[in-house]
Order: structure tokens, then C-alpha cells, then sequence
């Protein structure tokens, strides 16, 4: 009986947009998509993820239901995928459940007090396990975590192997709620670390001000003129200034946070988001202008690829670099995530590392991930 060779990644990330579904096969790790699915999250249960994702709105109930809720809309995404591609259970080698982010507070963040940071997903993968009937693979943050690492970002690993040139510098740049960098060098060195906000900000004020989830191609911040003394004052974050590794999220950049940078602001709304535009793409390409590497190719990937406005602000701030999609080397930049997590399933099967702890900071390489049989 031949074995299974199909993976599913499920991925939710700090936007709390989607749930993204891919079905990946993989030959010597090189993934081919068989299919993705987009799976759309119920505003109240959304709202319930904000409400977890803040310090000060801690309860146990919530926690405990909106796991079990997250469980099933997961378990719903996966089999949404399956069934449109006529798969079987037993074909799925096992489905890579990343969960919901509800709270990350990495080492650097931490009191003298504490000895390690935490880092904490939801969706129960024991509910996705027997929704499906197929192996679930989650809690993939933690083991790096306990050797000290950020257990973030996760998917250089998977960029390392998928996308590095042995004669080109490059840089993967990962745009979702929160922004994050791999940089690959011809030489075989890989780092990489969260560099600020992505859509976060972006997204939380065109819901504010707009009521929609998003700026559709980034076309209203685009009208808009970005304000230098707003841009420098949120630029003066502390996280900014914080040496690698390093990674943050919702606890750092939100709602709460830029009203407050706001007040006694006298700018336009749309000026306003104009300016998180240009925050998000100098904070990426800050980071890139100054490695000690010249790189020659920047590839994007994330929700941020479809936000034509970023898309030029970040090649206008890095003209020694060519910046293009991830579609240019053969993975369409909305599932690059999806299919990371399928590829730390298959790590976590075949009993391989999946961190790489020259961007987490962990003492050293870790299998990640619990397994969870259906």
C-alpha cells in the first residue's frame, strides 16, 4: 500500500481575516499545490478573538469556547478542501494546524521575573482530528519557545528550503498582519525576524473609519498624503530599535495603540492610513537597506501582495532590489503560509526539526509540534 503523500496546512493569522486552507504534495520537500480554500471567519467570533488577543480582556469561558468554536470552523475549512478535491482520508498523511494567535509575548518582552516567553494558538486540533479523521499536527511554537527562542516567525525555515539561490542574495518578505523577513544568502545563511506591523494597523483603522475589513488594493490610503511627523512618531516604537531575533503582534500594534499616538492629531482619516501605508513599507525596507548583504531580489508574499499602493511605496523605498511576487518562483503568495505548515507536519512526522534558531534565537534545532490521531 503506498503511503500517503498529501499534506493540508491550516493557517489564521494575526489579521483574523481568513482561514486559509492548501493541499500540498511534496517531492524531495518541493511542494505542489492541489488546491486552497479560503474559509471565511463569523464577525462574532472574530470579535471573540479580539477580545482574547489583548491584555486586560482575560476569561476563561471565552477562551475555552472560542477554542472549541475555532476547532470546528477549521474542521469545516479542511473538509471544505477535501471534498471539492474528491480526497480520502487515509490519502492525507496528516493536516498542519498552526491555530488562531489569541496571545504572544516572546522573550524580549518579558519581565526579569519571568524566565521565558509564551506564545499561545487555539482551534482544538483534538476536534479538527476527529472532524476529519485525519492526523492533526499542532502547537508548533511551544518547543522552540522552551529553548528560549521566540518560537516566531516559523515559516524562514520553509522559505530556506523552497527558495533559496545559491547565487543570488534574496529576501522573502511575508506580509500579513504582522510583517516578517527571510533573508537567504548565497552562501547558505538564513535569518530572519518580525519587522513590525503589516496590514494590523492598516486594516484596523479602514474598519474604524470605513466599516470595511480592509483597504481593497490600498486605493483609499493611496488618495491620501502621508504626514512625515505622524510617520516618525509611530516609527519611534520601541520594537523598532530592538536587535534580532525578534518577533511582536496584536499586544504591540493595535487599535488602542495608534488612537492613543493620535490624539491631539489634526489629520484627515484618510491622510492617517495614507501614513500606516507608508509605515508598513519603510519598517520592511529599513530592515533590508541595512543588512550587511546587498540584496538583489526581494519576493513578497501575505494578504499585503494584493495592496497595490504598499506594493509601490516598498519598491520606491528599496531601489537597489527588484521587488515581485512569490508567484515569480512558482508558489502563489496567498498560500505560501498554508503550505509551510503542511511542509512542519511533514518535518514533525518524519520526526525532523522544523526551527531554524538562528531566527528564533532558540539554544538550538527542535522538533516542533504535538501529534494528534484521529
Amino acid at each position: 500500500m503506498v503511503s500517503p503523500n498529501i499534506y493540508l496546512g491550516l493557517m489564521s493569522g494575526t489579521s483574523i481575516d481568513s482561514i486559509d486552507v492548501a493541499a500540498v504534495e511534496f517531492n524531495k520537500d518541493i511542494p505542489r499545490v492541489l488546491g486552497s480554500h479560503s474559509h471565511s471567519i463569523p464577525e462574532k467570533l472574530r470579535q471573540q478573538i479580539l477580545n482574547l488577543s489583548l491584555p486586560g480582556n482575560d476569561n476563561i469561558q471565552l477562551y475555552c469556547e472560542t477554542d472549541n468554536q475555532l476547532g470546528e470552523l477549521f474542521s469545516e475549512a479542511a473538509l471544505t478542501l477535501i471534498d471539492s478535491l474528491n480526497i480520502l482520508p487515509n490519502q492525507i498523511a496528516a493536516i498542519g494546524s498552526h491555530g488562531q494567535t489569541i496571545r504572544h509575548l516572546p522573550p524580549s518582552s518579558c519581565t526579569s521575573t519571568e524566565k521565558a516567553g509564551y506564545s499561545l494558538q487555539i482551534s482544538d486540533p483534538n476536534i479538527i482530528a476527529a472532524r476529519t479523521g485525519c492526523t492533526v499536527v499542532a502547537d508548533f511554537r511551544r518547543a522552540d519557545m522552551a529553548l528560549g527562542g521566540h518560537g516566531a516567525p516559523l515559516v524562514p525555515a520553509f522559505h530556506q528550503k523552497l527558495f533559496s539561490h545559491s547565487e543570488k542574495n534574496r529576501v522573502i518578505v511575508n506580509i500579513g498582519g504582522i510583517a516578517n523577513i527571510t533573508v537567504l544568502a548565497a552562501n547558505g545563511d538564513c535569518s530572519g525576524y518580525d519587522t513590525g506591523p503589516g496590514n494590523i494597523l492598516m486594516d484596523s483603522w479602514c474598519q474604524r473609519q470605513l466599516g470595511t475589513a480592509y483597504d481593497n488594493n490600498g486605493d483609499w490610503g493611496d488618495g491620501g498624503t502621508a504626514n512625515n511627523p505622524l510617520l516618525n512618531q509611530l516609527k519611534s516604537h520601541s520594537f523598532f530599535a530592538q536587535p534580532a531575533p525578534k518577533s511582536t503582534g496584536r499586544e504591540a500594534f493595535n487599535l488602542r495603540w495608534l488612537e492613543q499616538q493620535l490624539v491631539d492629531c489634526d489629520l484627515s482619516a484618510q491622510d492617517i492610513q495614507a501614513t500606516l501605508i507608508q509605515l508598513t513599507a519603510e519598517t520592511i525596507a529599513d530592515q533590508i537597506n541595512n543588512l550587511d548583504l546587498p540584496i538583489s531580489e526581494v519576493f513578497v508574499c501575505g494578504g499585503g501582495m494584493l495592496n497595490g499602493a504598499l506594493m509601490q511605496r516598498l519598491a520606491e523605498a528599496m531601489p537597489e532590489s527588484t521587488v515581485s511576487s512569490t508567484s515569480e518562483l512558482g508558489l502563489n503568495p496567498n498560500w505560501v503560509e498554508a503550505c509551510a505548515f503542511a511542509w512542519l507536519a511533514k518535518q514533525r512526522l518524519e520526526g525532523k526539526t522544523g526551527n531554524l534558531p538562528s531566527v528564533t534565537g532558540a539554544s538550538k534545532e527542535a522538533i516542533l509540534g504535538g501529534i494528534y490521531l484521529a
